[in-house]
């Protein structure tokens, strides 16, 4: 099996990422791609991304990323996220990789986008630490 495959199966087992409706369609040593649509309840009295909608899809990218690049079962140890912009449109993409990783922990970080008519923006990045579980 491979792992995007197995990451899947892990994602479709969180009932948090489902309610979400976050998809997987990459997940590989090289990196991860989630995407999630942006309903109006994900966003905050503006009508932008809520903070917290943005750090979960951070947080669930990361610790995808650490996963391939331990090939292990991993936990999040901590990280953190920095907004760029407000994010307004139709879904937002998350884009993580490993940055460095050994036996003990893998660094990672995700930079996410709001698609919009078609057209991508980067909305906020994030660098956590990832361990094996």
């Amino acid at each position: 099996m491979d792992f995007l495959t197995l990451a899947r199966d892990a994602l479709s087992q969180q009932p948090f990422s489902m309610h979400m409706e976050t998809e997987i369609v990459r997940c590989s040593a090289e990196g991860t791609e989630i995407v999630m649509p942006l309903h109006p309840h994900y966003t905050q009295q503006y009508g932008t991304a809520h903070g917290g909608a943005l750090s979960f899809l951070a947080d669930t990218a990361l610790a995808f990323a650490g996963a391939a690049a331990l090939q292990s079962q991993v936990l999040t140890s901590e990280f953190k996220i920095h907004y760029l912009r407000p994010a307004i449109g139709e879904k937002l993409i998350a884009r993580a990789r490993a940055l460095s990783s050994g036996q003990r922990q893998a660094v990672c970080q995700c930079d996410i986008y709001v698609v919009k008519e078609g057209e991508e923006k980067q909305v906020a990045t994030a660098i956590g630490t990832i361990l094996p579980r």
